[in-house]
């Protein structure tokens, strides 16, 4: 079960480590854009995948598939030409992690980021220290120890997206992210983040917001 999902959640690392290597050094991409296909940006499934893998003894299968994601993640967080990661739904696990790796960082009133390792007696890992660690006050060791949730708002306020934008705005700023790539050869950050900025806003956190308390 475990083995089977594990390479499963491999294909998925290679197809995007080879897309995106591909696509920075295609001259006809300007903009890379990452989504999720669905409700989730990430559902968390490869903690369970990766316990089993543990649990059956499986270390080097365990220790080659995160090899592998924190090459991603280093391609994703030195990429040459605008990324943007558009999160509107959940980013449980390491895809939440990854949804953290990129120029521009997008959440919406939808977001709930969690990294919950902790309740199947794992750790955050895959990069989760290197983002935790950089949190304001003691939040990012709250994060790790708790694997609460939190939402767009917080995510913005303590620096894990960049902007918030509606989840009725998207498809116009994705289009027009699109216009604006197809009609530059030289798109830069610049460029994108003003784009981005006219369709996004500055949300208050909630009363019961793990930040703010």
């Amino acid at each position: 079960m475990s083995i089977t999902f594990k390479k499963e959640l491999d294909d998925l690392v290679l197809q995007l480590l080879k897309n995106l290597m591909e696509y920075e050094l295609d001259p006809n991409v300007n903009l890379v854009m990452i989504k999720a296909n669905g409700k989730a940006f990430s559902a968390g499934g490869d903690l369970l995948s990766i316990l089993g893998l543990i649990t059956a003894g499986h270390w080097s299968l365990t220790a080659k598939y995160y090899y592998k994601w924190l090459t991603l993640l280093h391609l994703n967080i030195t990429y040459k030409k605008p990324l943007v990661n558009i999160v509107n739904g959940f980013a449980i696990g390491g895809g939440a992690t990854m949804s953290t790796f990129a120029t521009f960082r997008i959440v919406t009133e939808n977001t709930i980021f969690s990294l919950p390792e902790i309740a199947i007696g794992l750790i955050p890992n895959v990069g989760a220290g290197y983002i935790l660690s950089r949190l304001p006050g003691y939040f990012g060791e709250f994060l790790g120890l708790t694997g609460a949730r939190i939402d767009g708002a917080d995510m913005i306020a303590c620096g894990l997206a960049t902007h918030f934008v509606p989840s009725k705005d998207l498809a116009l700023l994705e289009s027009e992210l699109e216009e604006i790539t197809g009609s530059s050869n030289t798109l830069n950050n610049s460029k994108v983040n003003e784009t981005i900025n006219k369709y996004a806003l500055t949300p208050s956190l909630k009363q019961d917001s793990p930040l703010k308390k």
